[in-house]
């Protein structure tokens, strides 16, 4: 029996905004006209020595092949986590598709309390940046921003830091719009063959990183790297 989820949307103060995409990265455009880069593409400064490791192991070639892949059963299994969480059916997707959300489906059901937002549009004019998250919710009791992540094979802790620090950039830029504190940094990760993978963090654990890594990324604007 599919459970149903309760949801008390919270008030941002605005029902979306405007992005736009190039070779530079995301840009959001706030209601009153700022334009904040995404914390996405911000943070993609702390993996990038790795990526390109990797390509140049696998080719640029077999890498595009492998991203492209990923993206896109990333994007969907989001899309099913979200209708799942929206109460929605979720039969039209995929059998592969549905069997990542069979495997998230112990976690979000036993987990997942009140549903404060999904796919939330945030940004900061303390911090200057913006994204969209993927879910804020109430996650064993506890208010967290929760992110869902596909993965070939579980990833260290150590290894996603990026995750949380992304996670503490929309709990502050949720605390400056709403007003609600969400403390923890949710990371649920569908792994190939395996049981999914959940790690919860502190957002003040990796409040260090988000700063030092948003300072180095204008610096690279300033000098134009």
């Amino acid at each position: 029996m599919m459970k149903r989820f309760r949801h008390e949307k919270i008030d941002i103060g605005y029902q979306d905004l405007d992005s736009e995409t190039n070779d530079s990265g995301r840009t959001y455009t706030t209601p009153d006209g700022k334009r904040y880069p995404s914390i996405t593409t911000i943070l993609n400064i702390l993996s990038e020595d790795a990526i390109r490791a990797w390509k140049k192991r696998i080719g640029i070639e077999q890498a595009e092949i492998v991203s492209g892949k990923a993206i896109r059963r990333g994007t969907k299994v989001h899309s099913a986590v979200e209708k799942y969480l929206n109460n929605e059916d979720t039969k039209s997707f995929l059998p592969h598709i549905r069997q990542s959300l069979d495997n998230l489906r112990s976690v979000l059901d036993e987990s997942i309390g009140n549903i404060f937002g999904l796919e939330v549009p945030l940004f900061s004019h303390h911090l200057q940046v913006a994204g969209r998250c993927d879910c804020i919710a109430q996650f064993n009791g506890v208010p967290s921003i929760i992110d869902f992540k596909t993965s070939r094979y579980i990833k260290k802790k150590e290894n996603i830091s990026s995750y949380f620090a992304q996670g503490a950039a929309y709990s502050i830029m949720l605390e400056e719009r709403a007003g609600l504190i969400a403390p923890n940094i949710v990371i649920i990760m569908d792994v190939d063959h395996e049981k999914p993978v959940v790690y919860v963090e502190h957002r003040d654990n990796y409040t260090k990183l988000l700063h030092d890594t948003i300072d180095e990324y204008r610096k690279r604007k300033m000098f134009g790297h």
